[in-house]
């Protein structure tokens, strides 16, 4: 147990970098770029995606480190299969209900979402991405 709040934690700290990443670069691509934000969400969460994968490999999950490159690639493949899903869908879906149709600014939007799908991406991290190799 006391490991698992452990990894929480990590995977917390890891998901606030991720996020304040994706909350700049939604807010540059929309207010300096003039991208509409159902454009600039799901580029602003694959970069997010991208970033917190590689810190989970090195920092959340270091202890379940892959033997060899074909793990690690299917790793990618499912962090992008269930948090990247999660984490596009849910937050554009999020976005454009509470941004588009409730006209709530875009960032207090994104960050609503970002907690809402939190909590789904750490139990498909640490169950299915990250789990023990046999």
């Amino acid at each position: 147990m006391k490991s698992l709040r452990r990894r929480f934690g990590r995977f917390s700290l890891v998901g606030f970098m991720g996020a304040a990443l994706q909350l700049t670069l939604l807010s540059l691509l929309t207010t300096r770029l003039g991208v509409l934000n159902i454009v600039a969400t799901p580029v602003a969460v694959e970069i997010a995606i991208l970033h917190n994968f590689i810190w989970h490999e090195r920092f959340t999950w270091s202890h379940r480190s892959p033997l060899n490159s074909r793990q690690i690639t299917m790793r990618l493949w499912r962090f992008h299969a269930g948090n990247g899903l999660v984490s596009l869908a849910g937050n554009t879906i999020l976005i454009y209900c509470l941004a588009e149709k409730l006209k709530l600014p875009a960032l207090p939007a994104a960050m609503g979402a970002i907690a809402v799908c939190s909590v789904a991406n750490f139990l498909l991290a640490d169950l299915w991405v990250y789990r023990r190799v046999p």
